[in-house]
């Protein structure tokens, strides 16, 4: 037992610290948009790779509590001590798990380097153990700092432009002021190296070890997920190292499908969910990219096509991928998440909104109260119905 006082610490786009009732109570929140979320069907089994927080999270939330799945989560977090807080994705594991017991559902994590080998090892053990049963659905949602190789090479993913330097608007998110963003194009080993990281190499390297370990159901369907964004953020990112590696991501998707249909049966398949912009901490570290949300949102929230991520993989499974439906994808083979953000509806308000972007036009023309409380609630703060004041407990089990 550790009863604490929590207080928010957040430094720039770092929390120190997470709440353990503010974590919880978000994860009950995206349980009652799933439940609302008219899904139909079952699903045995889901393994959702990266699932502690984000798109992972979310996605493993709707397998477990939307569709009945025994649900298998792998993450990567730091446990409570008692003189500090788990992460974020830790209490949102504990919570889920809890719930899930509660209604007597399986829902578990692992706790351990995704690119580790002897993670997935851990995952095919688990999987074969008799709790779980073959794979019906694989979520791969995995966003990282950094890759260790087997051999101890370690790649660290980068975000910065390629060819020419950027120049442009971007948010400083310590002082909430507009300002101007300059930064160094990457070489070719920071290029190649964010390309092992955030690339599609590991998600077809779990493919292959789930595959040849037997543990994947008949017609089983992986799905891993990617961003392209406007032309105002695509110096920086889809034109820049971390769009280099979701176009690896894209393109692995083809053999990613083959490999599918070779291993579980002409009804598999293997997709790239392409979807909207979200808050989160890897997003609000990219320049620009915080600024481009806080106005797209504010348009998207005036012509009522905002979502949030759990409203996008509910839309996900219930439009694409739950069970007994076929993907709906565009020319390149993907399924289009983001459609309603990059609507010219929406793009043309915003791109007119860029350009008269200032310190003095952003609380007319931006949702910066909107984007501040987002970020603040992915770690359990600004969130209503929590007692700030009174001491929590921090050391929650992982697993009920």
């Amino acid at each position: 037992m550790s009863l604490q006082v929590v207080q928010s610490r957040i430094r720039g786009f770092i929390s120190l610290t997470a709440h353990p009732d503010g974590c919880a109570a978000n994860v009950r929140e995206q349980i009652e948009v799933i439940e609302r979320g008219g899904l139909e069907g079952s699903i045995g089994t889901a393994l959702v790779v990266g699932s502690t927080t984000g798109y992972g999270l979310a996605s493993a939330l709707t397998t477990c509590f939307g569709y009945g799945a025994k649900t298998l989560g792998v993450g990567f977090e730091k446990e409570p001590t008692d003189d500090k807080t788990g992460t974020a994705g830790w209490y949102n594991a504990a919570e889920a798990s809890r719930l899930a017991h509660e209604r007597g559902l399986t829902y578990r994590t692992i706790n351990g380097d995704a690119f580790d080998p002897a993670t997935k090892q851990e995952v095919i053990d688990a999987l074969k153990a008799g709790d779980f049963g073959p794979v019906d659905v694989f979520i791969y949602s995995l966003a990282a700092p950094r890759r260790k190789g087997a051999d101890g090479t370690v790649w660290n993913s980068v975000l910065k432009p390629i060819g020419e330097p950027y120049h442009g608007k971007a948010f400083d998110l310590r002082s909430e002021t507009v300002s101007e963003a300059s930064i160094e194009a990457a070489n070719d080993e920071e290029i190649e190296s964010t390309v092992k990281v955030m690339g599609g190499e590991d998600w077809m390297d779990w493919i292959h070890a789930l595959a040849d370990a037997g543990v994947f159901a008949p017609d089983a369907r992986t799905i891993a997920f990617s961003y392209i964004g406007p032309e105002v953020s695509a110096p920086i990112y889809r034109r820049g190292t971390i769009g280099k590696a979701k176009e690896h991501l894209e393109q692995t998707a083809a053999a990613a499908d083959a490999l599918m249909k070779q291993t579980a049966g002409a009804g598999a398949g293997a997709w790239v969910s392409v979807n909207k912009s979200v808050v989160t901490q890897a997003s609000s570290a990219i320049p620009a990219v915080p600024l481009y949300m806080s106005v797209a949102f504010r348009v998207m929230k005036d012509q009522g096509v905002h979502e949030g991520v759990i409203e996008q993989i509910v839309r996900l499974f219930h439009d694409h991928a739950g069970p007994g439906l076929q993907p709906e994808v565009d020319e390149g083979g993907r399924i289009r998440l983001d459609d309603r953000e990059m609507a010219d509806s929406v793009q043309t308000v915003v791109a007119e909104s860029w350009k008269n972007l200032s310190n003095e036009t952003l609380p007319i023309l931006a949702d910066w109260d909107g984007y501040k409380h987002d970020f603040q609630k992915l770690f359990g703060f600004g969130v209503d119905g929590v007692d700030y004041d009174a001491p929590t407990e921090v050391n929650r089990p992982l697993n009920a």
